[in-house]
């Protein structure tokens, strides 16, 4: 009998261990023009905390234009990690990475989308790069995709519809670019407007103290992109508690 006992409990160890880990859900994270993926380097590391699997994305924003960044280099990107094996893939975008992201869905969704979180996303374009195009230094840095982030009739977001996906959008309110200070009407994180952030469809939409490239190394910002990835919205604080009438 005990050597019975025995051989059951052997053979349920080894069916523990024989048993395969769970594929984690997938998280791609997008930077903005001008930068590179060492700019989401603490988001991904939260992530990888909480046990995603992250894969961050580094393209030519200056190079290549916004149309094959979205149809060909970011699709090719999702294949060379091997992203549809995940159960969910989710994006944290920043800026101009949140477009590609948007124009990727609308083209060619993937079948196991999770939930999108956009960090300073220009979705109905930016004044600031109007602007910036007009400076010749300016234009030549970035390149061609930088005057397609305004709001002209060749502006990306003129070729993108409403969100028909989960997305949590986290806008900025701090402008310490002086540069477009002027352009900026409203609100701003010094390259996009609170109102410009918004998308129609969004789940869920929150206004941050800081700007647009600071966001991403903020801890409440990413506690934000953490949350709505689990849970779908965003952490809001409590509204106070009027005092009692007398």
């Amino acid at each position: 009998m005990r050597r019975l006992v025995l051989l059951l409990g052997l053979i349920v160890v080894s069916s523990l261990r024989a048993a395969p880990t769970p594929e984690p859900d997938c998280v791609v994270l997008l930077h903005g023009i001008g930068m590179q993926g060492y700019v989401m380097q603490r988001i991904a590391s939260a992530l990888t905390a909480q046990g995603y699997r992250v894969v961050n994305v580094s393209y030519p924003s200056r190079e290549m234009p916004f149309e094959k960044l979205a149809g060909e280099y970011l699709p090719a990107q999702l294949i060379e990690h091997d992203v549809a094996r995940a159960p969910r893939l989710h994006f944290v975008t920043h800026s101009m990475g949140s477009l590609i992201v948007r124009k990727l869905i609308q083209d060619a969704r993937p079948a196991n989308l999770g939930r999108v979180v956009m960090i300073g996303p220009p979705n109905h374009g930016s004044t600031a790069a109007d602007e910036a195009h007009q400076y010749t230094l300016l234009s030549e840095l970035m390149g061609e995709n930088l005057a397609r982030l305004g709001t002209g009739e060749n502006s990306i977001v003129s070729t993108l519809g409403p969100a028909d996906f989960e997305v949590g959008i986290i806008a900025g309110e701090v402008a310490i670019n002086p540069v477009f200070g002027n352009v900026l009407a409203g609100k701003n994180d010094g390259a996009v407007t609170i109102e410009s952030a918004k998308l129609e469809g969004m789940r869920d939409f929150i206004v941050v103290p800081y700007s647009h490239t600071v966001m991403l190394w903020r801890d409440e910002v990413i506690q934000q992109a953490l949350a709505f990835l689990k849970e779908g919205h965003f952490k809001h604080p409590e509204a106070p508690v009027p005092p009692a009438k007398p």
